[in-house]
């Protein structure tokens, strides 16, 4: 499943979206997911929303699910995401600043989704 956000972002627009999923007969939670924010200019959205927005989360948490970002604010609000969901069991969420890269390990074999770094070493060290 492919999910896009760009230009400014609502926590309504999230809200929205999850609930669609949820009421869609043809949505099955196992799904694998890119969430390419890669052009989100801002957001009202806040890490208490961000939390909230884990909580009531759609996909298994099996899902193998890659999120794209770019801007460091990005980059934290999906990290507590990806946190978020580590402490309800989910092991296959990582956050990516590269989209090639994010394709690349949304395609690997399941037995790579627990394995391998968010984001390399070198892009860690020059944000």
């Amino acid at each position: 499943m492919l999910t896009t956000g760009s230009g400014f972002v609502t926590k309504e627009e999230v809200i929205t979206l999850q609930d669609q999923m949820s009421n869609d007969p043809e949505f099955d939670p196992t799904f694998s997911q890119v969430a390419d924010f890669a052009h989100l200019t801002n957001t009202d959205i806040s890490m208490v929303d961000v939390q909230m927005f884990a909580k009531r989360d759609v996909f298994s948490i099996h899902s193998r699910r890659a999120i794209i970002v770019e801007g460091d604010i990005a980059f934290g609000f999906a990290k507590i995401f990806e946190l978020c969901r580590q402490l309800t069991g989910a092991s296959g969420i990582r956050v990516f600043r590269n989209p090639d890269e994010a394709l690349e390990w949304i395609l690997q074999p399941d037995s790579a989704s627990t394995s391998g770094p968010t984001e390399s070493a070198a892009e860690s060290a020059s944000t």
